[in-house]
């Protein structure tokens, strides 16, 4: 590892600068969640501040842990009990940074969880919708189309290495594809009034798969965790070589 190391100030910083957490109106804190020691030279990166990643962080001799999912959700209670004393308890034992952004990781036009995905499937980026502008659509880079929306769970299958709930009501060639990572189930209808025809997203609830039928728009839910695994490791590890940190991607496999 490199002897290099900076200040938690300018980490902070650089990453505050980059994904400009200011712009966006989310539930939780973007940014420094849990303050620990003030030189950094050791980053790891990973999707959701679990106990599992934390304790694989000090292993790994972690200064700084990077994530997508802190450790604030909406609705959660504000005591320090049960898991989150656990997993604050351990961050304050070891003296370790976590620093989380949500809502500025996924929109991210070239590092986020939805400009990945669209690099991982060959997709051009060509518009937004939804709220705060976070779905993307676009088509294939090579000016096909996908024949069918088998065809393109095939390939979220082979990228993914997870196999998608699919929902299409007919075998028809899909052009315009829209996505947004995560738990975006709720932007169908933005997507479907964009002129898609196929959505990508984390998760799927009850409503989505009449929806699907009904308007004959594909929907397909391909995993939270499995669509977010890309943004947390693509920041961290442009900020690491900026900087002259040393970075490592942990992955606690998550089958949501």
């Amino acid at each position: 590892m490199t002897s290099t190391k900076i200040s938690r100030v300018e980490l902070v910083s650089t990453l505050d600068g980059l994904l400009l957490p200011e712009n966006f109106k989310d539930y939780g804190p973007n940014g420094l969640q849990v303050e620990g020691r003030e030189r950094i030279g050791h980053i790891v990166s990973g999707v959701t501040a679990s106990l599992a990643l934390i304790d694989a962080a000090i292993e790994a001799n972690a200064d700084a842990i990077v994530v997508h999912h802190g450790l604030f959700w909406r609705g959660q209670s504000a005591t320090i009990t049960g898991w989150m004393k656990q997993r604050l308890q351990r961050l304050l034992q070891h003296n370790i940074n976590l620093i989380a952004y949500h809502l500025p990781l996924d929109a991210h036009p070239e590092l986020g969880n939805n400009a990945q995905l669209a690099k991982l499937w060959g997709l051009d980026v060509q518009s937004h919708f939804g709220d705060q502008k976070l779905g993307h659509m676009g088509q294939r880079k090579d000016g096909q189309v996908f024949q069918s929306a088998e065809v393109l769970a095939s390939l979220i299958r082979q990228t993914l290495g997870r196999e998608p709930t699919v929902v299409s009501s007919k075998a028809q060639p899909l052009q315009k594809i829209a996505w947004c990572s995560g738990g975006a189930q709720g932007y169908f209808e933005d997507a479907i009034a964009a002129g898609a025809d196929a959505f990508i997203t984390g998760e799927i609830s009850e409503p989505q798969a009449h929806l699907a039928r009904e308007t004959g728009v594909a929907f397909l839910a391909c995993g939270h965790h499995a669509t977010e695994r890309y943004g947390a490791p693509a920041v961290a590890a442009h900020v690491a070589e900026k900087l002259g940190l040393t970075h490592q991607f942990i992955d606690i496999d998550n089958p949501a």
